[in-house]
């Protein structure tokens, strides 16, 4: 398993409650008392690929960090880990590494104040096909936040995931919404994604992230009548259907949209030769008739959040570990969140997640999970799996 693209070092203030929220604290000329700093490496490189290696799955891991301070801290870090994880990163002479501030109070969602450095010279070229050999599966996190990925109508980033599909991986991908005044934020995701998604077969955004880039004007409208960016409560049904089904047609074979704490969502290719076509981290062969043509919805495990720090990245390492581990496609739904909601119960991104056998310990000794949200009232209950099928599909 390889997981690449954007990392960098977070420093995570512990902020106490505040009444008032974020409001509370983001005000000019205030200072606020707040409590030790946890740093920690984050990005889909760090979040994404030391989840899967608790969880048991051999993992490579290739971002681009300079030779400063930051850049030290992030190798130091990941070496912790394990020696040969920190062997695929690239170091760039002079390079200024990336870092986040986070500012997490509980029962708020995160803000991240961030300076994307060296993911912005990230390239096709420093993934050589020799550092491939003996993956199964491909992971590339964050292209909106790596300058070269979303940079000429993403020409670099379907030069990178055609070259990866070439050798015979499964390639996975994972976004990140820009902040809107950005390049990046006013790029052309739909022309992007277009000239990628013929190459990605597991595609994993959230929901915010893709109604952004493929229904601009309904976010916007969104946004302005409810004066929120979280807006996954507006997910319902046809919606998710509709933008799902333009993700299948530019050639994803899965899509998964992550839901934050209402679940996820996946919607499978009815296409048995596009599903075949996964590459060495398909579904076994015997299992595949049971990955087509799936419309599933799986709501999060009852947890006390302590943070949601990397909790998507946790999710999709969920779910690739199911998939590398061959279970059934409810199962790896199962998996994905379970793994998310281990994430959630420490402030930090990774350390809370288990061992693969802990998480499915943990399903197996009748963990609550949430209430399917009012809007998916209509799906239907499948009682021996646990997971929502919409009346769409009935597999």
């Amino acid at each position: 398993m390889i997981v690449a693209g954007h990392i960098c070092l977070d420093v995570i203030p512990l902020i106490q409650e505040k009444q008032g929220g974020m409001d509370a604290l983001l005000i000019p000329g205030k200072l606020v008392d707040v409590g030790p700093a946890l740093t920690a490496t984050g990005g889909a490189v760090s979040n994404t690929g030391l989840a899967l290696h608790r969880l048991g799955i051999a993992t490579k891991l290739m971002g681009k960090v300079g030779d400063d301070l930051f850049g030290q801290a992030i190798i130091d870090a990941l070496a912790r880990y394990g020696d040969s994880l920190a062997d695929g990163m690239i170091k760039s002479p002079g390079g200024v590494s990336s870092y986040s501030i986070v500012i997490n109070p509980p029962n708020v969602d995160r803000i991240f104040l961030h300076c994307t450095g060296t993911n912005d010279t990230f390239a096709a070229a420093e993934v050589n096909p020799e550092a491939l050999h003996g993956a199964k599966i491909f992971h590339f996190g964050y292209p909106p936040l790596m300058q070269l990925m979303y940079e000429k109508d993403g020409e670099e980033l379907q030069t990178l995931l055609s070259r990866v599909k070439a050798q015979g991986l499964t390639v996975s991908l994972d976004m990140a919404r820009p902040d809107p005044e950005s390049v990046a934020g006013k790029a052309d995701w739909r022309l992007i994604l277009s000239k990628a998604l013929p190459f990605v077969d597991v595609f994993m955004p959230s929901f915010e992230e893709i109604l952004y880039m493929l229904q601009r004007d309904t976010f916007d409208s969104l946004v302005r009548s409810y004066q929120t960016t979280e807006l996954v409560r507006f997910a319902d049904s046809d919606l998710l259907n509709s933008l799902s089904q333009e993700l299948l047609d530019m050639g994803a074979a899965i899509v998964a949209l992550k839901l934050g704490e209402h679940g996820l969502y996946v919607r499978t290719t009815a296409d048995p030769g596009r599903l075949a076509a996964m590459g060495f981290g398909a579904p076994q062969t015997a299992a595949q008739a049971d990955w087509l043509g799936r419309e599933l919805l799986i709501p999060c495990y009852e947890v006390k959040v302590a943070g949601t720090t990397g909790a998507g990245d946790c999710t999709i390492a969920g779910f690739l570990a199911g998939l590398l581990r061959g279970v059934p496609i409810e199962e790896v739904l199962h998996a994905a969140v379970a793994v998310g909601a281990c994430n959630v119960e420490k402030a930090d991104a990774t350390s809370g997640v288990p061992s693969w056998e802990e998480v499915r310990s943990r399903m197996a000794s009748g963990w609550a999970q949430k209430p399917i949200a009012a809007h998916f009232a209509g799906w239907e209950h499948d009682s021996n799996t646990g997971v929502y099928f919409s009346g769409r599909n009935r597999n």
